[in-house]
């Protein structure tokens, strides 16, 4: 579309620009190209109004062919049709080159929304190197905007619940020459995050890791774990091995050398296979996470089921504390029957809930509210009224109309297991700092950030709140940037338990009873030694060496 010839005259004129040694000739030059590309911008506008001039005589053509009116009206409106599709790819084409045509190279604080090496650098076959620090923006934010922009980019590494960074990364890659390298730092989600998952396979399959540093947390002034990848265009002699170091609480984060890190902590680290998760582990931690594999089950694949907790969609009206729950039982007696305690994930620790005295309007999916629980059901009326009005603020939509919902509004949104949170359960925060399973056996139900496990198998809550278990989830799940652990149920279906005997099964059990019991009687007792004791059976499990042992516990 653009005229070579005048696109070479813009090319030699840029040429002597940046040969130029004074001002004067520098402007002169200037005013040369813009003469060019007013030329260049004049001569677009009129192939495109040819164009359309062109097409539409084409169609007039073949209209006038037909012999009635009726018959020329219906090819008409056929043909204007494809002609509109048509122009839709010629407008997008001329728009990319009136783009390239009008942009300036001599403004630094220029910024353009596209980008085309062989016309802004006189690069036609990939750079040698790409560094970067791409945006983290989720692409489902702003009702999923850069997912409807990207998903038909041609992106292998799209995913819609992905982050916008994971793109960069691949076009990072498309933009290098053979053996060409890139280095970016981002988030580490992509690591072991779901929506990570084509990126990793894309890494592991055209391009060849050279060095990967997670950061973790407080390295960079960031709200999330980052890491440096350095990866290279995939070539003909491409290893599968690269090295990787996680900074640790030994780094010293004001001082130290990153690079001087590397060289003496670094591992060599094997690509993983497709689909799993990365993380960076020396010979003797792969194998130690492997033997927890092989000697264990993955919990998805035990006789359990993981629920999350409920999603009220107007906790304001939905959750009570303890003057609400008496004021509604005085009213109405029969109230006390949909009024349940309720757990937080703020309100779990290991081996211990702190009840905060507040309850769940159990409302069910359809549950005649007004008839059975008029009390509740007036309750809900004045929380609507004055969320209405303002004098309450609720988050989302409020009560009346809200999202999650059942058959009325009064009601909790459908949910299959409600019955479920009744039962004796292995309950544990959605976001902790230190593994913290506890068992509940108050009939308890759970708010949307905490999950639940019902289970009568005490022995489990022993094996997951262990030193090995912290350790392999470390290996698993992803890390805010605070270091916190996130308790995605895709995470914990993988943690590996061992078979358990009868006899080992009575132990643990009993010493988890023992410290269930201390915590109850006093939050802040001193369970060190009970704690202890379950990390040795569990190590016992699981076959640990003593070499294994000081790698869960740290001391290597």
């Amino acid at each position: 579309m653009i005229l070579s010839s005048n696109l070479k005259e813009i090319d030699r004129i840029r040429e002597k620009f940046f040969l130029a040694n004074n001002r004067t000739q520098k402007r002169k030059l200037e005013e040369q190209e813009e003469d060019c590309r007013q030329q260049l911008e004049k001569e677009l506008e009129r192939q495109r109004t040819e164009w359309i001039e062109s097409r539409q005589r084409e169609i007039e053509q073949k209209v006038n062919q037909l012999p009635t009116a009726a018959l020329r009206d219906k090819l008409r409106e056929k043909e204007q049709k494809t002609f509109e599709t048509r122009k839709k790819a010629f407008d997008a084409e001329f728009e990319n080159a009136r783009k390239i045509v009008r942009w300036k190279p001599y403004d630094q604080n220029a910024k353009t929304d596209w980008f085309e090496p062989e016309r802004m650098f006189g690069i036609n076959d990939g750079v040698d190197i790409a560094i970067g620090n791409p945006p983290y923006v989720q692409l489902q934010k702003e009702n999923g905007r850069l997912g409807k922009l990207y998903q038909d980019a041609g992106f292998e590494t799209f995913a819609r619940t992905g982050d916008i960074y994971c793109l960069f990364y691949e076009k990072a890659n498309q933009l290098l020459k053979n053996k060409g390298h890139a280095c970016l730092i981002t988030s580490n989600k992509w690591m072991r995050a779901g929506y990570g998952k084509k990126l990793r396979d894309y890494f592991a399959t055209l391009t060849q890791p050279i060095q990967l540093l997670d950061m973790g947390p407080d390295v960079f002034d960031a709200t999330v774990d980052t890491n440096i990848l350095l990866f290279q265009k995939i070539a003909s002699d491409a290893t599968t091995t690269f090295r990787g170091v996680s900074l640790g609480a030994d780094f010293d984060r004001q001082t130290g050398s990153i690079a001087q890190y590397l060289i003496d902590h670094g591992a060599t680290m094997e690509i993983p296979p497709k689909g799993e998760p990365w993380a960076i582990l020396s010979s003797a931690e792969l194998n130690l996470k492997r033997k927890i594999e092989d000697i264990g089950k993955p919990l998805k694949d035990w006789d359990i089921n993981i629920y999350r907790g409920i999603i009220t969609g107007c906790n304001e009206a939905f959750i009570i504390d303890e003057a609400k729950r008496e004021q509604l039982i005085k009213q109405d007696p029969k109230s006390v029957e949909i009024i349940k305690p309720l757990l937080r994930g703020r309100d779990i620790e290991r081996y211990h809930t702190k009840q905060a005295g507040l309850y769940l309007l159990a409302t069910g999916y359809d549950l005649d509210i007004p008839k059975n629980y008029p009390a509740i059901y007036k309750h809900f009326q004045n929380i609507g009224k004055q969320i209405e009005s303002g004098e309450i603020k609720a988050k989302g939509k409020g009560l009346l109309n809200r999202d999650d919902q059942g058959e009325n509004w009064w009601n909790l949104r459908a949910c299959a297991y409600y019955s479920e949170f009744e039962k004796n359960k292995i309950v544990y925060p959605d976001i902790y700092r230190h593994q913290s399973f506890t068992i509940d056996t108050s009939a308890s139900y759970c708010s949307n950030t905490c999950y639940f496990i019902p289970t009568k198998e005490t022995w489990l809550c022993g094996v997951l709140n262990s030193k090995t278990v912290a350790w392999y989830y470390s290996r698993l799940a992803n890390t805010l940037g605070s270091g916190a652990s996130r308790g995605f149920s895709i995470f914990i279906k993988q943690i590996c338990v061992p078979n358990i005997e009868p006899t080992q099964k009575t132990l643990i059990t009993n010493l988890v009873n023992e410290i269930l019991a201390a915590k109850a009687a006093d939050p802040d007792a001193d369970i060190t030694d009970l704690k202890n004791e379950i990390d040795k059976l569990v190590y016992e499990l699981y076959n640990l060496t003593e070499d294994e042992i000081a790698i869960v516990e740290g001391n290597v």
